[in-house]
């Protein structure tokens, strides 16, 4: 039959079909494994490198190329060096190329700064750059590397920032598992606002149901009331000849039938009528307020901005947990410290005061700092040489040093008595301390981490335990040098009808909470934690000034790029 059949099972593959069908594995060797192994002893091994060409230079007259090249496992680049006889060098030295290349390493001459090289004898796969390349040689500054989001990560500063980032997260999980966390995954769709601030991305599918409904009414349009006015005659007729034939002499049949005829009048009615009131627009109550009926979730919903509340319930069942993800912000800020979407690091744990809360803090970020020094040094030698020349110091301070704890009241005392420097902000009772106040405290007064506790009620949020005094909560703040607060935590409120009021004054409706209450009504306990802003702790350890640059995709008001 001409044109074959669509519905012919497909042949089956052939012997050559099957013997191209997996390429033997290339078995890459990591430019970290042998910068960092035994240099010389390594030499007279063969491998198989791949990688991005940082630098490239022809010498030789043609004869030979020199590639530096970084396959990002590591700061470091390998030298590479290619004859001309066993690829066209060209191709090959334009920065930002892709190369795949095989060959054995070598011990290089007297006086030159590489421990080994690799001489190339075949190049397995090349990919290649154009004029376009928007990463050139000269250095560009993190600003203008926000605009190539999608290619940053190739630059030495990006590519460092990233390692330091995957360092963090598996110190973080190796912290938690050492000290007898479990690990929860909190949602990130939420009905519930954690801080109570209203600053919250909505989570709604009202506007793709308006729009795929008017997309639909432009190509079927809905009937008009000369429609509707035809379908009630219609009615209206089919119900007359019922009723002349119910007061005939008729069969039972016939009055079925005519019934029948009447009931189909009035279904094509009920559609025209219903299709006739559709409009594409959010729908709403009778009070002009959005039906969240017809939503995806039957009610409001939002992205998350803290796992906390959630993994309170997995702490009232397991005893210490703690939850690490993305957590969001609809907040209209363009300052270097705030991010819509950024990650958050929130452990729980059940019989834990404040005290408790405060210990397991210190530690957490202390164990961090040792991590750090201990697993990445090469990357913050490039931030110190680089951008913060403290950095490295500034790690060894905190990681053997004990915090300073002192309370909010001490800290308002202490900062109203500073006599060689004007803040910005007026210090007094009551406020919420400022970042300037914050780093004073840890940079100037203290030189070093500061834990201040028992903050006012009025400036934190209705979970946290209200003390004695009916004036402060059980909340504590982690402030460090160069960013400030870096963790926020508390004793949460275990007391049912204490943590009610809390949340109506709030100005919050009990009915979203009702759950969260459920914890203090069935077998209520006393716990605690804390949340650390992932991000800030990486400012704070590699001493870049904006948060946008630590982060792999930054999201802030106008740029969600990619």
């Amino acid at each position: 039959m001409a044109g074959g059949n669509d519905d012919a099972a497909p042949s089956p593959p052939t012997k050559e079909m099957a013997a191209v069908a997996l390429e033997p594995s290339l078995r890459r060797t990591l430019i970290s494994s042998i910068l960092g192994g035994a240099g010389e002893e390594l030499a007279g091994r063969r491998v198989v490198v791949g990688g991005w060409v940082k630098t490239g230079r022809e010498q030789g007259k043609g004869s030979f190329a020199f590639l530096e090249l970084n396959d990002g496992s590591c700061l470091g680049n390998l030298q590479v060096i290619v004859d001309a006889t066993v690829s066209p060098l060209a191709c090959l030295v334009p920065t930002g190329t892709c190369v795949l290349v095989e060959g054995e390493l070598k011990k290089p001459p007297e006086g030159t700064k590489q421990r080994i090289e690799l001489r190339v004898d075949w190049v397995l796969e090349v990919g290649g750059v154009d004029a376009k390349y928007p990463l050139p040689k000269a250095r560009l500054t993190l600003e203008n590397l926000r605009e190539v989001v999608h290619l940053r990560a190739r630059t030495n500063t990006i590519a460092a920032v990233a390692r330091i980032r995957d360092e963090m997260a598996y110190a973080t999980h190796t912290f938690f598992r050492k000290n007898g966390f479990r690990y929860v995954h909190t949602p990130l769709i939420t009905t519930s606002d954690c801080e109570g601030a209203g600053e919250m991305f909505q989570v709604t599918t009202l506007f793709s149901i308006a729009e795929k409904l008017e997309k639909e009414l432009k190509q079927n349009p809905p009937p008009s009331e000369a429609d509707i006015e035809t379908a009630k005659l219609l009615v209206k007729e089919k119900g007359d000849a019922v009723s002349h034939l119910k007061s005939s002499e008729v069969s039972e049949d016939e009055i079925n039938a005519s019934l029948s005829e009447l009931t189909k009048a009035k279904d094509h009615l009920s559609r025209l009528e219903e299709r006739f009131k559709l409009k594409p627009r959010i729908p709403q109550k009778d009070d002009g307020s959005i039906n969240y009926d017809f939503d995806f979730f039957k009610r409001q919903a939002f992205l998350t901005v803290s796992g906390q509340l959630q993994v309170e319930t997995y702490a009232c069942a397991l005893g210490n947990v703690y939850t690490y993800g993305p957590t969001f912000r609809a907040e209209n800020s363009h300052t270097s410290r705030h991010l819509a979407e950024f990650w958050m690091v929130e452990p729980e744990m059940a019989f834990a005061n404040l005290e408790d809360d405060m210990n397991c803090a210190e530690n957490y970020v202390k164990f961090l700092c040792q991590w750090l020094l201990d697993n990445c040094l090469e990357d913050m030698e490039f931030m110190v040489n680089n951008y913060d020349k403290t950095a490295l110091d500034r790690l060894k301070l905190v990681s053997s040093m004990p915090f300073e704890r002192i309370s909010y009241t001490q800290a308002v005392q202490l900062l109203e008595h500073v006599t060689d420097k004007k803040f910005e902000n007026k210090v007094e009772w009551g406020i919420d301390l400022a970042s300037e106040h914050e780093r004073y405290l840890t940079e100037v007064i203290f030189k070093k981490p500061v834990i201040v506790y028992n903050y006012p009620k009025g400036i934190k949020a209705f979970y946290m335990r209200l003390n004695d005094d009916q004036k402060t909560v059980a909340a504590m703040d982690v402030l460090v040098p160069k960013v400030g607060e870096l963790i926020g935590g508390s004793q949460r409120e275990e007391r049912l009808d204490c943590l009610k009021e809390r949340i109506l004054e709030a100005g919050l409706s009990l009915e979203p909470y009702e759950w969260y209450l459920d914890l203090r009504r069935y077998g209520t306990v006393k716990h605690s934690g804390f949340g650390l802003g992932f991000e800030r702790m990486i400012l704070f350890a590699t001493g870049l000034d904006n948060i946008r640059d630590v982060i792999p995709f930054p999201r802030y008001p106008g740029k969600a790029d990619l």
